[in-house]
């Protein structure tokens, strides 16, 4: 690099550092045409300084090799508090005026720039929605890496690189993203570059790597799969000089390890080793050294903001005023406030900026899965509630076709951790293999070139999906019930991402993240407690209705026609729950698609009802397994009191039973008065915890009335009926509260009641003397 190009770049990172001054401090002056006053400082100072002059000199790198290669790029920022840095970057290769007009490359743009800035109406202090060029959400701590993986896959022309905090590598989902290197196949995917910087402090002492030894951190990222590069200083020409050498050796040995791997040249075998980068630079690097006679610079001091008392304190604006006009804003920009021409022709052009890659607005690039007729995999049910089938692995053979259907488009993957087989979606390794750099000859359906992604976490998992949609493809998780909840905060934080895309013109519609929980709490026979939780269902609902749906089909044909919903789906999170083992049917496909369609119904062959008559007693089933047990209560009820007239309702769509004002999916209080009337009891079997159920509920009238058996805690290693029982949500159960409530007391409700006890005392015996259910439970079907 001659002079003239590190002047360039020197330029533009001290430009972008002022910017990001700026935001933080100023109200008015942006340019500081006139000396800077107590009342053009805003009256709350957030943001964050410290993590912000290297993701500016990551950014000014960037581009150059953008300009220089042509490169497709992605640039993932894992220090999500450099807000203002990416914001600054945006603004100054123009894509911010692009997308937000009046917001303009002029004196009077500036002054909006800055007084946007974590101000109220404004834009939050961390990389977010708004922000061109982001598909990550600033105040994601930890998954960053996942991202950028997710991005890559069937990406064969992106690189993505992605800036690592020290702070954010301590985090457990972090320390497990490195390993996303062993997935990636440089004949189909793209390159992630990781580029760890380490400043050595967070917001009140020092990180674990920060303070490492660099021999330390080469080791760690070798022993994760890389060939790590360091660049240490804090001479800003020195720097960059290097930072740029050793950013176009990386970018030149990931095009060599591609070509090789795609023409089946020399190094075509094997995992190759890629590339990583550690930066170590101060914190708060080119800011105030001391402040107050206290070592700023290169200490915690400098993670936010550096210069507090700006307002009250003379010396301290004094000292900020010096610090902005150190990075010379009069050179800068023109007198109508824009960038001078040379900065700006630092920039690259049209899509190939970071801020307007089409990668990171994947609605551009979004195209229709290429599903088939889920009709095709139905299960034949000749009379309801009289054969059983593994309803997850009619969803697997349709996820095996769509796989076919997108080998040449590679828009499709299933991420599951290591549970594909056991949740019966194992059809798809007929056709595709798990993905895995370092396979085996010995290995089954695993191998380089798989689109079956399989890791023990499900972290990785669902981060690299998030990754794959919001870069314009399709997807789904799997994975058992209870331990969804380890990657329940960055299903939140997507839900929310989607929120506020929604309020983004720019942002075209992306691909809905589905997660499908299987193993679910009912049905773990083998095993315990720990594997009994659907805790994801309250996390969820809580969320904003706009985004958020919950399905819980009780079948296979249900299960289809919702899977088949949600895969063509745009922006929202779809949370699917059925369990894997073999279950009674009970609609035929028809039947299946009207119901799912509608969200709940009656079901007439279950109930006792007559016509132009109020049921004594409402039975309302919410997923499979209590609407096993529903049902099994609804024939009880009808063989022993033929006289007291129960209507049998399931629902599928959760959110459905919601007030129409808190979910667009809530029935009118009319057409939920039609299913549930308004004044009778309600028996209700609940998938999740009651809870949950109680909090839809809200807001219905004469809520009271709903009676939930849903799941309390009570769990064990126990036969699957024995849970139910457990959890009082069996069928004995159920018809002893229906009897306890119903309207009017049949004939026979006393001999009921009593044989119903007798029942559950039998089972407790049975169970542990044969350790399986009782043959009339285990056996049992609906008989006419």
């Amino acid at each position: 690099m001659d002079d003239s190009e590190l002047d360039g770049l020197l330029g533009w990172w001290e430009t972008a550092n002022y910017l990001t001054v700026a935001q933080i401090y100023l109200r008015d002056n942006p340019l500081l045409r006139e000396p800077l006053r107590a009342e053009q400082i805003k009256p709350r100072l957030l943001g964050h300084w410290g993590t912000s002059p290297a993701l500016n000199l990551v950014y000014a790198q960037l581009n150059r090799l953008i300009r220089t290669t042509g490169a497709r790029m992605l640039n993932i920022t894992g220090p999500g508090h450099g807000g203002p840095a990416v914001v600054a970057n945006a603004y100054m290769e123009g894509t911010w005026s692009e997308v937000y007009p009046d917001v303009g490359r002029d004196l009077a743009g500036l002054l909006r720039l800055v007084r946007q800035f974590s101000t109220p109406g404004g834009i939050p202090s961390h990389v977010s929605v708004p922000v061109p060029g982001s598909i990550h959400e600033g105040g994601e701590l930890g998954y960053a890496l996942v991202h950028a993986f997710g991005a890559a896959f069937d990406n064969p022309d992106l690189v993505v690189a992605c800036v690592v905090g020290d702070g954010e590598a301590e985090t457990g989902p972090l320390e497990g993203s490195w390993k996303g290197v062993r997935f990636l196949d440089p004949r189909h995917d793209g390159a992630v570059l990781p580029i760890l910087n380490l400043n050595e402090n967070k917001i009140s002492g020092p990180t674990v790597l920060g303070r490492a030894a660099p021999e330390e951190v080469h080791e760690l990222l070798h022993a994760h799969g890389y060939a790590p590069v360091e660049v240490a200083g804090d001479d800003p020409r020195v720097v960059h000089r290097e930072f740029a050498a050793v950013l176009d050796a990386a970018y030149e040995e990931i095009r060599t390890i591609q070509q090789a791997a795609r023409t089946g040249g020399a190094g075509a075998a094997g995992r190759p080793r890629w590339p990583a980068l550690v930066l170590r630079t101060p914190k708060g690097w080119s800011g105030p050294k001391v402040v107050d006679g206290v070592p700023v610079e290169g200490t915690f001091r400098a993670h936010q903001v550096p210069l507090a008392n700006v307002r009250e304190n003379p010396a301290h604006l004094a000292q900020l005023e010096a610090w902005m006009r150190s990075y010379r804003p009069q050179d800068r920009f023109d007198d109508a406030g824009a960038l001078v021409p040379e900065l700006a022709a630092l920039a690259p052009h049209g899509d190939h900026r970071l801020g307007a890659t089409p990668h990171a607005n994947g609605g551009r690039l979004l195209a229709p899965l290429d599903l088939p007729d889920y009709g095709a995999y139905a299960v034949e049910v000749a009379q309801p509630a009289t054969s059983r089938a593994e309803s997850t692995r009619k969803l697997g053979e349709l996820l095996r076709d769509v796989y076919v259907r997108t080998e040449t488009s590679r828009d499709f993957r299933l991420f599951c951790p290591d549970e594909t087989n056991s949740n019966r979606l194992g059809a798809v390794f007929e056709v595709a293999d798990r993905e895995l750099q370092d396979a085996h000859p010995e290995d089954e359906a695993i191998g380089p070139g798989g689109r079956v992604m399989e890791v023990l976490s499900e972290h990785s998992c669902q981060g690299w999906l998030e990754g794959y949609v919001l870069t314009g493809r399709h997807g789904l998780f799997a994975t058992y019930e209870a331990f969804a909840m380890v990657s329940a905060s960055m299903a939140v934080q997507h839900t929310k991402w989607l929120e506020a895309a929604r309020h983004l013109d720019w942002r075209a519609p992306v691909a809905s993240l589905n997660i499908l929980l299987t193993s679910t709490c009912w049905r773990n026979d083998h095993n315990g407690f720990s594997h009994q939780g659907p805790g994801l269902i309250d996390t969820m609902i809580s969320l904003s209705g706009d985004v958020v749906r919950v399905y819980l089909p009780p079948d296979a044909n249900c299960l289809l026609s919702v899977a088949d919903h949600c895969l063509r789906s745009r922006d929202y999170v779809n949370l699917i729950v059925i369990d894997k083992q073999p279950e009674l049917q009970y609609l035929r496909l028809d039947a299946a698609k009207a119901h799912c369609a509608a969200g709940a119904g009656t079901w007439a062959w279950a109930g006792s009802e007559r016509a132009g008559e109020d049921p004594d007693v409402v039975l309302l089933c919410i997923g499979d397994v209590p609407t096993l047990e529903t049902v099994a209560a609804a024939w009880l009820l009808r063989e022993h009191v033929p006289e007291l007239r129960v209507r049998v309702v399931n629902v599928v769509d959760l959110m459905a039973l919601s007030p129409p004002e808190i979910h667009p999916h809530g029935f009118s209080q009319e057409r939920f008065a039609e299913l549930l009337t308004t004044d009778v009891e309600v028996i209700t079997a609940f998938h999740g915890y009651a809870r949950a159920l109680h909090q839809i509920l809200h807001g219905r009238p004469n809520a009271g009335r709903f009676h939930v058996h849903g799941f309390n805690e009570q769990g064990t290693t126990t036969t699957p009926f024995d849970m139910v029982v457990l959890n009082e949500m069996s069928r004995y159960h159920l018809v002893l509260d229906a009897l306890r409530r119903t309207r009017r007391v049949p004939s026979g409700a006393a001999e009921l009641e009593r044989w119903c006890e007798t029942q559950l005392t039998r089972h407790h015996a049975y169970v542990r003397e044969h350790l399986e259910d009782m043959p009339e439970v285990r056996d049992w079907v609906w008989t006419d």
